[in-house]
């Protein structure tokens, strides 16, 4: 019987039971598609992050994918924060390592005093309309903006109104694979935002870093600084701390470990 080896990292929270759970998984070569998919569906996480050495390749150390319980999706931050700071903590001789991924390409993870930060690729939003999904989400915000990478932003007058969503999941999925990021001033943090992606199997993400890979560009410019802290208000909760660097999108948090064991299939 196979055996890999799992761990559960909560990325963006300094204790168990908060920020984003995610599975990590070392592989030695890369499985098939399809038990890559079985085995995140059967973890039944956000996402679950399988890496391995990248051989023969100058600018990396791993490669890395993610998967949800729907699909395998182009990025990830949350989940690449936990693979990062796995490595760091099993005696990485480096402060940092480097991941090639197939959409998102090389994405850096680095020590940052206690906790840890990742760089992703920065993906400033442009206005549009977007009726259909202001529609499901219920509320009427004051802006709306998108980026082609299937990431939908909602901007909200006060924090009040993006914790008091209550979105029509089903109507959301049906528009697509798509991120609606609801957002506003937060009360004790610079920013705070909710997040939905039905149409990739998550009604709600606890704490998504491919989010504040938009929301560092959007929220930088209004702020009219490089950076802000930002919490998003879900169930779990967590804290980001966000920094835009030229095209690139810096987050910052802790990582708690919860679980390790063996996975069998």
């Amino acid at each position: 019987m196979p055996t890999l080896r799992l761990v559960q990292i909560d990325a963006f929270s300094k204790t168990a039971f908060g920020g984003n759970p995610a599975a990590v998984m070392p592989l030695e070569s890369w499985l098939e598609d399809d038990i890559l998919q079985a085995i995140a569906v059967e973890n039944n996480l956000s996402e679950t992050a399988f890496y391995l050495p990248a051989k023969d390749d100058p600018e990396a150390d791993f490669e890395l994918r993610w998967f949800t319980p729907g699909l395998e999706i182009a990025l990830c931050g949350h989940a690449t924060l936990a693979t990062g700071a796995h490595i760091l903590r099993e005696g990485w001789a480096r402060n940092s390592v480097i991941f090639r991924t197939r959409k998102a390409g090389l994405l850096e993870v680095r020590r940052n005093g206690e906790g840890f930060e990742v760089s992703l690729p920065a993906y400033p939003p442009a206005p549009k309309a977007l009726p259909e999904a202001v529609a499901a989400l219920d509320a009427e915000p004051l802006e709306t903006h998108f980026h082609e990478g299937r990431y939908s932003l909602y901007l909200y007058e006060n924090e009040d109104q993006v914790r008091a969503l209550a979105p029509d999941m089903r109507a959301l999925a049906a528009i697509g694979d798509w991120q609606f990021i609801a957002t506003a001033p937060g009360s004790e943090t610079d920013v705070v935002s909710r997040v939905f992606v039905p149409g990739a199997g998550v009604d709600e993400d606890p704490v998504t870093g491919s989010a504040h890979a938009v929301l560092t560009p959007f929220w930088a410019e209004r702020l009219g600084r490089d950076r802000f802290t930002a919490f998003q208000a879900s169930a779990r909760g967590g804290h980001v701390g966000c920094r835009l660097d030229g095209d690139r999108a810096v987050l910052s948090g802790h990582c708690a470990t919860v679980i390790e064991g063996e996975f069998f299939f």
